[in-house]
């Protein structure tokens, strides 16, 4: 790292981790997704050199991409029964914190109907984090439905958040005291644009009037479900992952800067003033920002992950002093990191993240955490398992576990700014 390790500061009780999400890792689910995917192995395989095949990387990854097993989540890296040797790795790299996702389609297969023995297997869960002092950060919406709900027409009708706001208090009281940072809603614009605006995700539709109408339920479902959970405990606090960029003009033209200030407005602040009062701290899911010129994005594109997302980790900085000057609410950094199945980037990213992170917590921003995407190589949605995002490194055919070199180099940044 150019600046010292040593100077980086950040406070006492900072959170270290990792994340993922239930669907993406844990297998053998069943909800609107693995319906879904079922239904759209063959197209999407098909469609894969259309949509994959200007990468860079495409030779590396065409085989798996053009198959139709590559898009069907099935096991996926099983971490429903190898949680164990995956905390342990969390152990390994020195992190005191896991964000995870609570299946709803687990302990609620049926309209009405709990599933005792998982939600007691998400008790378990929970507990073996806290055996190993790693501070459990629990999703309640990843992106799945149950399948039940989605038929019901999901968060579409306002009156079916009753449904999710019912889930949320549900598994809360059963959790307890042993949760305390809780995220309702896990990047609901993405979601949205890709179910509804775009329509690539289920459930494939394309209509401005439903994007508008479930981002506002969303909201609407956030701000329920904090009133149902703060009324447990006012000890709970809850937010949600907000997915954001840095928008800002490539150059001084009006246009530029009015494009930048619009983009940021819709992508961050639309939603952010909906659900802010009831939000206790502030996710963030960080990944890339874009640069406008006129009224379009042209990205440097000076280095690009595997999926061609342009890299600029610095400009993580600006994005966290915006929020915190907006909002003035801790931040927790709830995802962050790249596709990189060579792991030929993850350490320099890592780096240019941390200095970000330093320079922002010099600058004011009330910083409490950094969990990083992901843990596991997973399974990521429409796109299959091809993209690599894990610290660690998972063989399917197998399940063999690997912490790549940049985790374990991580691992001792980790702990070197724990024992400050």
């Amino acid at each position: 790292m150019k600046q010292s390790k040593s100077n980086l500061q950040f406070p006492k009780h900072f959170l270290w981790g990792a994340a993922t999400a239930a669907h993406q890792v844990e297998g053998n689910t069943h909800n609107q997704w693995t319906v879904w995917e079922l239904e759209h192995t063959k197209s999407l395989a098909t469609q894969a050199s259309y949509q994959y095949g200007d990468l860079e990387n495409w030779n590396d990854i065409k085989q798996q991409a053009k198959d139709p097993h590559n898009y069907v989540s099935a096991s996926a890296v099983d971490h429903y029964t190898m949680h164990e040797q995956d905390f342990d790795l969390l152990k390994k790299m020195h992190m005191n914190a896991f964000r995870f996702s609570i299946e709803w389609s687990r302990v609620e297969p049926k309209e009405g109907v709990w599933d005792a023995k998982e939600i007691e297997y998400y008790k378990r869960y929970i507990e073996k984090l806290k055996r190993r002092n790693i501070e459990p950060v629990v999703t309640l919406f990843h992106f799945t439905l149950p399948v039940w709900f989605a038929e019901l027409g999901g968060f579409e009708r306002r009156q079916n958040v009753r449904y999710f706001t019912r889930f949320a208090e549900k598994i809360i009281r059963e959790l307890g005291v042993n949760v305390r940072y809780i995220v309702t809603l896990n990047e609901p614009e993405v979601y949205v644009a890709a179910s509804y605006l775009a329509g690539h995700w289920p459930p494939n539709k394309t209509s401005k009037w439903l994007t508008w109408r479930v981002t506002n339920n969303l909201a609407y479902a956030h701000n329920q479900a904090a009133k149902k959970i703060h009324a447990i405990n006012r000890r709970y606090k809850v937010s949600i992952a907000k997915n954001t960029s840095y928008i800002y003009a490539g150059d001084d033209a009006w246009l530029s800067r009015l494009t930048a200030n619009v983009l940021q407005y819709l992508r961050d602040d639309y939603f952010l003033r909906k659900v802010i009062k009831q939000c206790d701290w502030l996710g963030v899911n960080y990944y890339f920002s874009d640069r406008v010129y006129g009224y379009r994005v042209h990205n440097p594109d000076k280095k690009v992950s595997d999926l061609g997302w342009d890299m600029s980790p610095e400009n993580l900085q600006f994005a966290l002093e915006r929020l915190h000057e907006k909002y003035d609410l801790p931040i927790i950094i709830t995802e962050n990191g790249l596709a990189d199945g060579q792991d030929a980037e993850r350490q320099w990213w890592i780096t240019q993240t941390l200095l970000a992170m330093h320079k922002a917590v010099q600058n004011g921003v009330k910083l409490e955490g950094y969990l990083h995407w992901s843990l596991l190589d997973n399974f990521e949605w429409d796109k299959g398992f091809w993209p690599q995002f894990g610290l660690v490194s998972v063989d399917r055919k197998t399940q063999q576990r690997t912490l790549r070199p940049s985790a374990l180099w991580f691992g001792k940044i980790i702990k070197h700014l724990r024992e400050q």
